[in-house]
């Protein structure tokens, strides 16, 4: 096989890698940005000089251009940062998921909110929504469909999807008091407005506002709802708000939880 062949190859198998890394919620595949189709270029004709091995060799070889990655985040590090008022987020944040009450904001990164909160539904016990600091947005498709989960053999929708997390965890419009597959399920015009707001790069933040405030020597008198949504919570409780949890659940904090998910 020639060269050009073997180039020809290699750029079919990574536009078919693309494909495959486009997961939706809960897949193991990280979110990579949308596959750009190209054209696959066509191999000329072999001969035997092409085949052969080149007699000279390239004397540098030009440097591939890097961008410097941006500093890992950890629960310290957002711990020693105040927090925006009236969220358990800090106030570098774009956006916060608090997994306890199950609700979001919208932030402008100064520590003001400027939308929220909005009741969601987070992923279920068996497919969390992973915390973490240090989360940002990938990528963004208003019009995004599932490629794991169906009904009647047809993909679910994913209406304005905003990527944010590795195994194709988005913020996208969906069922509230549901439980997702990991993603974040937002009423639909939240979504609206969360797709228009949000841009690449800007960062993320999922914790438990009762481990935030105990972190910083404060009390959470809000409620625990847990992942899944408020209607799944209030099934499986008998109606509490889930208040009665405040004082075993906020007793410390467990940077486990976010340590591990500390990664872009």
């Amino acid at each position: 096989m020639g060269r050009n062949q073997v180039r020809a190859l290699g750029v079919a198998v990574s536009v078919v890698g693309l494909v495959l890394a486009a997961g939706a919620c809960g897949s193991p595949a990280s979110t990579a940005a949308p596959p750009v189709a190209a054209a696959l270029p066509t191999a000329a004709p072999v001969t035997e000089e092409e085949s052969a091995e080149p007699s000279e060799t390239p004397t540098s070889t030009p440097k591939p251009t890097t961008v410097a990655a941006a500093p890992k985040r950890t629960a310290q590090m957002a711990r020693s940062q105040k927090l925006a008022t009236g969220t358990p987020c800090t106030v570098s944040a774009k956006a916060c998921v608090d997994l306890d009450s199950q609700r979001a904001w919208l932030l402008d990164g100064k520590g003001n909110v400027v939308r929220g909160p909005v009741l969601v539904a987070t992923g279920s016990k068996t497919e969390p929504t992973p915390p973490g600091y240090n989360w940002r947005v990938e990528w963004k498709n208003k019009d995004h469909v599932s490629s794991e989960s169906f009904t009647n053999g047809v993909p679910d929708p994913m209406p304005y999807s905003v990527f944010f997390a590795p195994g194709g965890i988005a913020f996208h419009a969906g069922d509230p008091e549901n439980p997702s597959g990991g993603c974040v399920h937002l009423p639909l015009e939240d979504a609206k407005f969360w797709f228009s707001y949000l841009k690449v790069g800007d960062l993320v933040e999922v914790v438990n506002a009762s481990k935030e405030y105990a972190a910083r020597g404060m009390t959470y008198d809000g409620p625990i709802y847990g992942a899944g949504g408020v209607r799944k919570w209030l099934k499986e409780n008998g109606g509490d708000d889930g208040s009665s949890q405040e004082s075993s659940s906020s007793s410390g904090s467990d940077d486990e939880d976010h340590d591990d998910d500390d990664e872009d």
